[in-house]
């Protein structure tokens, strides 16, 4: 982002107890202003998230060609799966990090829509798999909770959300691990300056620093206590308001000397949504220009569109040996 320089201090994510009575108002106004903040009370033991933790540090030591057997071009159209060190870009440039994805576990018969179907799993690591669909479906919960809240906050009825875009969520999980770079080129990073596509991302870790995010013309860091869950808005959230609620460029380099492993989840609008702005004042204009001057008020369609689109640049070569010529259910 041109223009942006490291945090004095003087900006702060604003850490927001979620069985509090304010806390819509309180999440309304990070939404309204840095697109990022982080929950209390959401009633995640720790215990679950450590064991996770410790599961994927497990996974992620195994030896490169046992990965491999679980990789995303095993997944294929459901695009579930490993990937090695690189392999995902941002921005065009590959990330210093390595990752597994995950979503709903859906049957594989008949012909799923893109991004849907069956997980992958490691025969070597056999408790991921309890591990990861229960932190998923507590994940979703929470996140259906904070949506309640922002809809409250927009003037909405707490179950706008849920009724008319969640209903059936398309639920992604992801489980990266950031190698340690002390001494990393300027350049280089864990993952570069992006903002999430989705709606809303929910982010646990492991309690390593090296997440920042841009407000203004400042970068801060993301407090790094595990206990926090972290919360950012996507792109499609910032459509869907009109600007109201921004989503926020952040990036993440690892400067420690250990392993990073974060644990985002992603709770989006269901497949078949189609992309309009909420009902809200439709007078709003925000002013402020995007980061990347980007115009989301074009984006239209369903949000099964969009998203094919942005994973597509995220793994373009993948994109085209999975879904080359191949059309969602439903299409003619």
């Amino acid at each position: 982002m041109t223009g942006a320089h490291e945090s004095s201090g003087t900006t702060q994510i604003r850490v927001v107890d979620l069985t509090a009575t304010d806390a819509a108002q309180l999440i309304d106004e990070a939404c309204r202003t840095t697109g990022f903040f982080a929950v209390t009370g959401h009633g995640v033991d720790a215990a679950r998230r450590n064991d996770l933790l410790t599961a994927a540090r497990r996974f992620f030591a195994l030896p490169a060609e046992t990965k491999a057997r679980v990789a995303l071009s095993v997944g294929g159209r459901a695009w579930r799966g490993w990937f090695p060190l690189g392999d995902e870009l941002t921005s065009g440039v590959p990330d210093l990090k390595e990752g597994y994805y995950f979503g709903r576990e859906l049957p594989s018969s008949p012909l799923p829509l893109p991004l849907h179907g069956p997980n992958v799993w490691p025969a070597e690591v056999p408790e991921l798999r309890p591990l990861v669909t229960g932190w998923m479906t507590v994940m979703e919960h929470i996140g259906q909770r904070i949506l309640a809240a922002m809809a409250v906050g927009l003037g909405l009825d707490p179950e706008w959300f849920r009724r008319q875009l969640t209903a059936d969520p398309t639920v992604l999980f992801r489980i990266f691990t950031y190698p340690p770079q002390p001494h990393a080129d300027a350049n280089r990073w864990g993952v570069a300056e992006h903002s999430d596509y989705g709606l809303l991302t929910l982010l646990v870790h492991d309690g390593t620093p090296g997440l920042q995010v841009c407000v203004g013309t400042e970068w801060i860091d993301v407090p790094s206590e595990p206990d926090l869950i972290i919360c950012n808005l996507g792109d499609m959230l910032d459509r869907l308001t009109r600007g109201r609620y921004r989503s926020t460029p952040h990036r993440v380099r690892n400067q420690t000397a250990h392993d990073r492993i974060s644990l985002p989840f992603f709770l989006d609008p269901s497949w078949s949504a189609t992309i309009e702005p909420l009902p809200l004042d439709p007078t709003f204009h925000d002013e402020r220009e995007r980061w990347d001057d980007a115009d989301l008020s074009t984006i239209g369609g369903t949000y099964g569109d969009w998203l094919l689109t942005k994973v597509g640049r995220v793994f373009p070569q993948l994109a085209g040996e999975v879904l080359a010529g191949k059309k969602p259910v439903g299409d003619t």
